[in-house]
Formats: structure tokens, sequence, C-alpha cells
């Protein structure tokens, strides 16, 4: 019989444990690719998850036209149109007064009588002193006339007779000076009457009886304060952009915080017709009747002028605009959604907003409160605005 015979056949058994063998390394390597792949495709989603989330998330708006009319807000400082502190004119004491604060008086009424012991007594000493200078003046003129008289009789010499017409002349001289003084004594006693120098009320009433009174102006000296009310003057700064739009005539509401809901109209009387070189601003003048007495000198007002607006001008807010080292800029989105910076000319700031003259269209979608970082074709995403709530039926 064949060798072969002998032993055992094994090869059905070595098949089978190929077989599982392979398929065990098959499932390895099946486990191994997925798991790569489900790494790489998570790494992907996280990257793209990244890349999103950098994309900064941004809101816009659009650019608005210009008012027909522009309404300028600016504080005012009311004054009386005729107002005057009262001094004294002479020395002396208080006697009496006879109008106190808020007493309506006439042009030239009586306020307080001053006691001027003192230039009662100058004024008889300078009467004292003419009638002294006009006798003396008579007797050298008399005396005079005689030497002239002489003189044409060869009596006297004409040395003697020009001495003569000298004293005479400065006698003359004299008698002037004295006169002079008296009428000065008189009209220093004339201002012992303090009295109203125009119609109006007394504001101030800064002295009382046996006060002591010193002629002149110095700080704190003024008896009375007067001031006609009857008409108000309001000084307003307007800042320069609208400096050219002020012209006499022009009307302003007017708004007091001690009347509040009412409104008063002041008329643009005349401006300074210069700017102020600190400031930058212009003095405006308005007036305002005040046949009632209703408002005060001295108080604030929120004055509104209405002024026209310039053509085709767009109005942005300022949270929009850019100040870097550049020009003034604006951030827009295209419709790729990539930022476009755009130079802007700007015109007049109206606090919450500013006119922009050129570079900007009322199509483009401006970007609110952007980022510090943002540049020139950066990608953003545009915020949606967050839908309204239905409101229930039958609830108003």
């Amino acid at each position: 019989m064949p060798e072969s015979s002998s032993h055992p056949v094994h090869a059905p058994a070595d098949e089978r444990t190929r077989r599982y063998a392979y398929i065990a390394i098959g499932i390895a390597v099946i486990l191994a690719i997925w798991g790569i792949v489900h790494r790489l495709s998570a790494r992907n989603s996280l990257e793209n998850q990244a890349v999103q989330a950098a994309i900064p998330t941004v809101s816009t708006t659009k650019a608005q036209a210009g008012p027909a009319a522009n309404k300028l807000v600016l504080p005012g400082n009311v004054q009386a149109f005729y107002e005057a502190p009262i001094y004294a004119r002479t020395n002396g004491y208080l006697k009496i007064w006879y109008t106190d604060i808020g007493a309506s008086v006439k042009e030239g009424q009586l306020l307080a009588d001053i006691e001027t012991p003192e230039v009662d007594q100058q004024l008889h000493q300078a009467q004292a002193d003419l009638g002294t200078a006009e006798a003396n003046y008579e007797l050298s003129r008399t005396t005079n006339v005689r030497w002239q008289g002489l003189l044409a009789t060869q009596s006297v010499s004409q040395q003697d007779a020009d001495e003569r017409a000298g004293d005479a002349a400065a006698k003359s001289a004299a008698r002037q000076s004295a006169s002079a003084n008296l009428q000065r004594l008189r009209e220093l006693e004339s201002f012992k009457r303090v009295v109203a120098p125009f119609a109006g009320i007394v504001t101030q009433r800064n002295t009382d009886v046996g006060a002591l009174i010193n002629a002149g102006e110095t700080p704190g000296s003024a008896l009375f304060r007067v001031a006609d009310t009857h008409r108000l003057r309001i000084y307003v700064f307007v800042p320069q952009p609208y400096a050219a739009e002020i012209r006499a005539g022009l009307t302003a509401a007017m708004a007091f915080t001690d009347h509040p809901g009412q409104s008063y109209t002041a008329t643009v009387a005349s401006t300074a017709q210069a700017l102020d070189p600190v400031s930058r601003t212009l003095q405006v003048q308005l007036q305002i009747d005040n046949p009632k007495g209703e408002l005060f000198p001295g108080s604030y007002a929120q004055v509104t002028f209405s002024l026209p607006s310039q053509a085709n001008t767009l109005r942005v807010p300022t949270n929009a605009v850019i100040f870097r080292t550049q020009k003034l800029q604006v951030a827009t989105v295209d419709a790729q959604h990539h930022v476009r910076l755009k130079v802007i000319t700007q015109g007049r700031d109206f606090g919450t907003e500013i006119e922009v003259l050129t570079g900007l269209t009322a199509q483009d979608d401006l970007i609110v409160n952007p980022p510090d970082s943002i540049g020139e074709g950066m990608e953003v995403r545009i915020q949606q605005p967050a839908p309204t709530k239905q409101q229930a039926p039958g609830r108003s």
C-alpha cells in the first residue's frame, strides 16, 4: 500500500482556520477604516463648525434720507430788553426808599432820597464864593472903565490902564469858575433824588435807610436794579455748520421749565455776523413780547430752530461709523456677504446721527456697531431680525 495512506488528512481544517483568520483580518481592517473615516469626518465637521463660528454675525441697517426740515435745539439765556443797575452819584446816607423789589416804576419815578450834608455845605460855600467873585468882578470892571476914560485924556499911563483891564478880565474868569463850581454842586445836589432811568420792574434793592452811600460804580454798590420786561432778548450760540442758515426774521420755538407744556415763539432780531474764534459759534439775538410779564429775565430757555434740510443727503447712525486713522468710513455688506469699506464725507452732526454728503447710497446695507477687527473682504453673517409674536385673537 502507498505510504501516504498511513497518515490522517488535515487539509479541510487548515482551510477553515485560514478562512476565519482572513475574515477576522478583514473585519479588523474594515473597523480600522471605519474608525479612521469617522475621525476624519468628525475632524472635518469640527473644522467646518470652527470656520462657521469664526464668521462674525452682524446687524445691518439702511441709510435714511434726510427730513425736509432739521430741528436744532440749543440753550438760550433770557435777558430783559433794558436792564441797568442804579448807582448813586453823590455821597451821603440813605434817607428813605420808595420802591421795593417787584414794584413797577415809570421813567423818572423817584426811587429813593439821599441825605448829603457835606454836599449841602459845599453848595452854600459855592454860592458865597460866587457872590464874592461877582462883587470883585463888578469893582474891577468899574475901575477898568474909569481908567480907560482917564487914558483917553492922557491922565494915566498905558501900563496902568492895561493892568486895570487885565485885573477885570481875571475877575471875570474867577466869576465864571465860581459859577461853574456852583452848577456842579447843584447837579450833585440833584443826585440826592434817585430816579428810574426807564419804565420797568425793580428787580433788586441793595440798600436800606441809614446806609452809607458812596458815589461811583464799585462792586456791590448798586442801590437798585431796574429791568424793562415788556420785551425780552434771548441770546443763543449757534454752531458753525448751522450759522449760514440763521437770518433775521427766522422764528424759533421756546420752552421753559417753569411753564411746562407751553411753547412760545421768538424771532431772530440780529446776529453777530462773525464767529467766536474760540467756540466757533455765532451769537444770535432773538426777541419776544412779554406783555403779561409771565417770562422772567435771567431764566433758561430751550430754543428750537426749524432749518431747511440739504437736498440729496443721507443720515446714518453714529454707531455705524468707523473712526480710524484714515478718512471716515462705514462698513457695508455686498450680496456675497463680504465686507466693503466705504469712505464717506460727513456733513452735520445731529448727536445720534450724522449727515453723509458723499460715498454712500440708500441701497447699501450698513453694519451697525462694527468690530474693531473688521476689514475689507471679510465674510460676515447677517443676523436675522427676531420674529414678532402674533397677537392673540380677540385681544386688543
